[in-house]
């Protein structure tokens, strides 16, 4: 198993929006596309409450890359993420990177 940390750096005042569009679009297609979400999280205290952290869990990079292709060649998605941006752009910078358990991580 391995987990893909992305970290979502919002327009300013867009990190309502970008919540929104989680709950209500982009979990279900995940679901349907068989992406396993393992948390997300917002800034509590930090220095940037414009973000929203999230972990992915994939069984292989192959897995990843198949699942994730074809979350963004969906349709719906391409509609519903365009319908979101109407009044501009959401996200101003993506950050992934892939994470590896070390020997003694609790989360394997």
């Amino acid at each position: 198993m391995i987990h893909e940390l992305r970290v979502y750096h919002c327009v300013p005042g867009r990190l309502p929006a970008l919540l929104n569009r989680f709950n209500n679009i982009t979990l279900g297609i995940w679901e349907r596309h068989g992406i396993k979400q393992a948390g997300f999280w917002t800034t509590l205290v930090g220095p940037n409450n414009q973000a929203l952290y999230y972990l992915l869990a994939w069984d292989s990079l192959a897995d990843r890359e198949q699942k994730w292709n074809a979350f963004q060649a969906d349709p719906e998605w391409h509609a519903k993420r365009a319908e979101t941006e109407k009044d501009g752009a959401i996200v101003e910078r993506v950050e992934n990177m892939f994470l590896q358990p070390t020997a003694f991580s609790s989360v394997k």
